[in-house]
Formats: structure tokens, sequence, C-alpha cells
């Protein structure tokens, strides 16, 4: 299974399966960079020491531009059509997955905001169309 969304069946012999809700919302969420977030949260928490808060600022900002930039080339199409919405929406779910785990976000956000926002942008995201075809 690929990571594009196809959510239009275009005019071409054999068309793809188009995606479901729940396939959606899995090609949405960017578990691989959620995975890294989750290490790096670990690292800096066990050797960082007072100086958490900009080195986690500065990995949430490095992982919400390698998440568009990494759904845009693995969600892009032979035929060119960009992956534009898919590509806003996974940057998206990225912020809010970082949000939901937690630090440096629990300092500014009661964590149940974090965790109810996570329910609903995952609840929403899969009724997001893409317009998006192989």
């Amino acid at each position: 299974m690929g990571r594009r969304i196809i959510d239009i069946q275009l005019n071409s012999p054999g068309g793809a399966q188009l995606d479901t809700y729940v396939d959606k919302v899995v090609k949405y969420v960017p578990a691989d960079v959620i995975a890294a977030w989750t290490a790096v949260l670990g690292l800096v928490k066990a050797g960082a020491g007072e100086n958490r808060e900009p080195i986690l600022w500065a990995c949430f900002a490095f992982g919400t531009v390698f998440t568009a930039i990494w759904t845009w080339r693995q969600a892009a199409s032979p035929s060119g059509i960009a992956p534009r919405i898919q590509t806003i929406v996974s940057t998206a779910a990225f912020a809010v997955w970082a949000i939901a785990i937690g630090p440096p976000f629990d300092a500014y956000l009661d964590p149940i905001v974090g965790s109810l926002l996570l329910i609903g942008f995952t609840l929403v995201s899969g009724l997001v169309p893409t317009g998006q075809g192989e």
C-alpha cells in the first residue's frame, strides 16, 4: 500500500481502488515522523538538562518541515498530480500528535486539550477529500 491517498477515480484502464475512510486516516498520520518525535523527547529528557525547551521547539520545527517534505515525496504521483491537501493534513497531524504527546506544549496547554484535539482531528481527518487519483 502506497502512501498516496486515492479518493477519485480517473479515466484510466484498470483504475486503482479508492481509499476508504480508515485508509485515509492511516495515510494522513505520519507515523514514522511521530515515532522519531517520541524518540527525540526521550533523548532530550535524558540529556538536555535545563535547556530542553529550546531544543524541543527546534526539533518540533524541524519535524514539521520534514513531515511536509516527506509526505510530498511519498505521496507524489507519477502523473504529476501534486499531493497538496494530503501534505497539509499530514503536517497538521504531526503537530496535533506532538501537542497531544506533551512536551514542550504541556507548559502552555492542559494535557486534556491535547488529547481532545487529537481525538477530534483523527475523526475528522478521514473525511477530508484530497481530489487525488493515480
